[in-house]
């Protein structure tokens, strides 16, 4: 089965996985109208909590926090429409705006066929402990994620000067790992 990975790089994991369609900035995710089960990045800086220091501090309509142009909305909608999983920071507030269930312990059921989850990518290979909320959209119940706590060996941002900090770029990429289970939490809603 085919699953979609929208707002993924051309650069990162996904393309590299066997039986992926990948919606890289190039093709829009926000245009996808497929029917294949997603796994949805869609951009998290302006809903995480720097996003509004961010915009008092440059200004600028294009850092309006929430303003992403709909992408978050889009692969909402794409999730609810074909499942799949949507994958976001920990306290993103993309989930308050759109009224998601936070999570707690383990997946906790939100609906009928939708649960949430947090868990820490450093369980999947990242560097950082990098804690993610994910939102899964399926006709069977989700599989069960690795719900390791591990600190992980870098912080993110300059929170904590005793480790080496991670670049950008690494601080965004999905582990491999990670990307193999959330494929497969995809295929399963299915």
């Amino acid at each position: 089965m085919i699953v979609s990975c929208l707002f993924v790089s051309k650069d990162g994991v996904y393309p590299t996985l066997t039986d992926t369609d990948c919606w890289d900035l190039s093709r829009d995710a926000r245009k996808y109208g497929d029917i294949n089960p997603v796994v949805a990045h869609p951009p998290c800086n302006l809903w995480v909590n720097f996003a509004a220091l961010n915009y008092k501090r440059y200004g600028g309509e294009h850092n309006r926090p929430g303003n992403d142009g709909g992408c978050f909305h889009s692969a909402l909608h794409n999730v609810r429409r074909c499942g799949g999983v949507l994958e976001h920071p920990a306290f993103s507030n993309a989930w308050k705006h759109f009224s998601l269930l936070r999570p707690s312990t383990g997946w906790t059921q939100a609906s009928s066929n939708e649960w949430v989850c947090e868990v820490w990518q450093s369980a999947y290979g990242h560097k950082a402990r990098k804690r993610t909320w994910l939102l899964y959209v399926g006709n069977r119940p989700p599989i069960e994620c690795n719900w390791s706590r591990d600190p992980g060996t870098h912080p993110i941002g300059w929170f904590d000067r005793e480790k080496q900090t991670l670049s950008k770029s690494e601080a965004i990429h999905t582990p491999i790992q990670f990307a193999e289970f959330l494929v497969s939490l995809a295929r399963n809603s299915k």
